[in-house]
C-alpha cells in the first residue's frame, strides 16, 4: 500500500509539474484544469502517508501541518485566489511543524544556529525586496508577508536542529519554494518559476513525511 500511495503521489505531482510548465503541451485551459486537481491531491496524498507511519504525536502534528498546507493550496488556486487566506493557512501550518520537531527532539542546537544566521540574511537580502514589492501592491500585506517570513525562517532553524537529514532537507527546500513564490509574486517574472516553486514544495513536504518512518 505504501508503495503504491508513493507511485500514485509521484505521477500526481509529475502531472502538476506539468501544468505550470508555460510552454508546455495542452491547451491554457487544460494546464488549469489539471492544476487544480493535481495540487491539492499531491498535498492529500503526503498527508495520508505521513498518517499512515504512525509516528505517535510528532506524527500528529506533522498531518495536521500538511493538512493546513492543503488548505492553503486551496485558497491559493487561481479559481479561488485568496491569497492572505493562503498564507495565514501556511504560517499556521509552519508552526504546527515546529511543534512537531520540537516533539522529536532538538539535539542539534548548533545546526539550528547556523540556521538561524542564514535565514536572517536571507531575510535581509530576499526577503526585504520581497516585502517591499507586496507593500508596493498593497500596504495592507507588508505585516502578513514580513509575518510568514519570520514563521517560515523559524521553521527551518527549528528543523535543522532535529538534526534528522530529512527534517533539514525538507524544511530547507519548503524556504527555497517560498522564497522563488514571493520573488515572482511581488518583484518580477522567475524562469520556470512555476515549476520550481512546486517542485521545491512537493520534494519539501514529501521529505518531512518520509522522515517519520
Amino acid at each position: 500500500m505504501t508503495a503504491a500511495l508513493v507511485v500514485a503521489i509521484a505521477v500526481l505531482a509529475a502531472a502538476n509539474w506539468w501544468s505550470r510548465v508555460e510552454r508546455a503541451g495542452g491547451s491554457a485551459v487544460a494546464r488549469t484544469r489539471v492544476e487544480a486537481f493535481t495540487k491539492p491531491l499531491v498535498t492529500l496524498g503526503i498527508a495520508v502517508l505521513a498518517l499512515a507511519a504512525d509516528a505517535g504525536h510528532a506524527g500528529t502534528l506533522t498531518v495536521i501541518a500538511l493538512v493546513l498546507c492543503l488548505a492553503g493550496d486551496v485558497a491559493l488556486l487561481p479559481a479561488v485566489d485568496r491569497f492572505v487566506a493562503g498564507l495565514a493557512a501556511f504560517l499556521v501550518g509552519h508552526v504546527v511543524f515546529v511543534a512537531s520537531f520540537v516533539v522529536r527532539g532538538l539535539d542539534r542546537l548548533a545546526l539550528g544556529g547556523v540556521a538561524l544566521i542564514a535565514a536572517a540574511l536571507l531575510i535581509a537580502t530576499v526577503g526585504n525586496v520581497i516585502v517591499r514589492g507586496a507593500t508596493a501592491s498593497s500596504r495592507s500585506l507588508r505585516r502578513p508577508v514580513l509575518g510568514y517570513l519570520i514563521v517560515i525562517a523559524a521553521m527551518a532553524a527549528v528543523g535543522w536542529a532535529t538534526g534528522d537529514p530529512l527534517v533539514i532537507a525538507g524544511s530547507t527546500a519548503f524556504v527555497v519554494s517560498d522564497a522563488v513564490l514571493g520573488w515572482r509574486q511581488f518583484v518580477r517574472p522567475v524562469r520556470a518559476g512555476g515549476l520550481v516553486v512546486m517542485a521545491t514544495y512537493h520534494l519539501a513536504l514529501g521529505l518531512l513525511a518520509l522522515s517519520l518512518w
